[in-house]
């Protein structure tokens, strides 16, 4: 009818949102495939782009040397991140870390007792008792927190698991047989990816992807339990089934990951704060940023450290240690701001 303006559709509620947790994500994957390939450039040796398919040393070094630390960094950063944005939404705990449930001391444990028998210098043995460790913690957490599927059963077991594995870790070294065992023990537990090979590559990464996928399968229900237990438990989710899942995923992806390059910590606390905000409080959202935020941090902190001065290189957990330090305070000051203002 005349004088009468037809209505304008309404945008779709949450289209904002969703074009830019895409934006976002896809601002990650190319920071990642940046960062991977920086990884493959950075060293004492500096191989830029022009001499990787010219030049047979540069070539060398980046087959043979670079790249299979370059797909070790990229798993394992993601692995630790998405294990991070899991455990912090199951926990609904910002504080959660992967190293929070015991799985990666008991894996490094594990290392540690091979590395205390004489087995320093057979990667697969060391790989095969990491993994024998978390797997241990895997069945030790089924065992005390049973069926209950309760967070503050899961975060109380994990406790007792990390403090055990470390007590008994301090114990392995300070009984160790000869100063070069105790070396050995320290430097692999400090983390790093130096000398990794494809053969490095073939044993873990099946199993940290592997992991990762359980993980993923978790988002819904942590959709759902940011409902509330009781809420989530009346529209049908298995509280039980979900810890058991995410149990498993962080015994495959977290073992893996200490297996092959010792441990790494803060990556699975700092990825999720530094996306939250930006993804929103949505857990399931999280999740994949959460991925490539980690693949980009480790890939970023391995190149650096090989960039340092001198004639070695500083350990990579060392360098995470650096930067999640800070990290850490300044988030226990924020969030005791908050606090106050409330």
């Amino acid at each position: 009818m005349p004088g009468i303006t037809p209505t304008q559709p309404s945008p779709i509620k949450g289209e904002g949102k969703v074009n830019r947790n895409l934006g976002i994500t896809l601002s990650l994957a190319l920071g990642c495939i940046l960062m991977f390939g920086l990884s493959l450039m950075a060293g004492k040796v500096w191989v830029p782009f022009s001499a990787w398919f010219g030049d047979d040393t540069g070539w060398w070094i980046i087959l043979e040397l670079r790249l299979p630390r370059a797909i070790l960094a990229a798993a394992i950063g993601a692995a630790l991140g998405l294990s991070g944005a899991v455990l912090q939404g199951y926990l609904r705990n910002p504080l959660a870390d992967p190293t929070l449930v015991g799985v990666a001391s008991t894996a490094a444990l594990g290392a540690v007792g091979a590395i205390f028998l004489g087995f320093a210098m057979s990667p697969f043995v060391i790989f095969g008792s990491a993994m024998t460790g978390a797997a241990s913690a895997v069945l030790l957490l089924a065992m005390l927190v049973g069926r209950s599927g309760s967070a503050i059963a899961f975060i109380l077991a994990g406790m007792v698991l990390s403090s055990l594995s470390g007590s008994l870790t301090a114990f392995l070294i300070s009984i160790a047989p000869n100063p070069f065992a105790t070396s050995e023990i320290i430097s692999w537990l400090m983390g790093a990816l130096t000398d990794r090979s494809f053969d490095d590559v073939a044993l873990a990464l099946p199993l940290i992807l592997a992991g990762m996928a359980l993980l993923g399968f978790s988002a819904p229900a942590l959709d759902l339990l940011s409902l509330g237990e009781d809420a989530a438990r009346s529209l049908g989710l298995s509280t039980g089934r979900l810890q058991a899942i995410i149990v498993a995923g962080l015994g495959l992806a977290v073992g893996a990951c200490v297996a092959v390059s010792g441990v790494v910590g803060f990556v699975g606390l700092i990825v999720p704060h530094l996306l939250r905000p930006l993804v929103g409080q949505k857990p399931s959202a999280l999740l994949f940023p959460s991925a490539l935020g980690g693949a980009v941090l480790l890939l970023a902190a391995d190149s650096l450290v090989r960039l340092s001065p001198g004639a070695g290189e500083i350990r990579l957990g060392i360098a995470m240690a650096l930067i999640g330090t800070p990290f850490f305070f300044a988030l226990l000051v924020n969030m005791r701001r908050r606090s106050s203002w409330l």
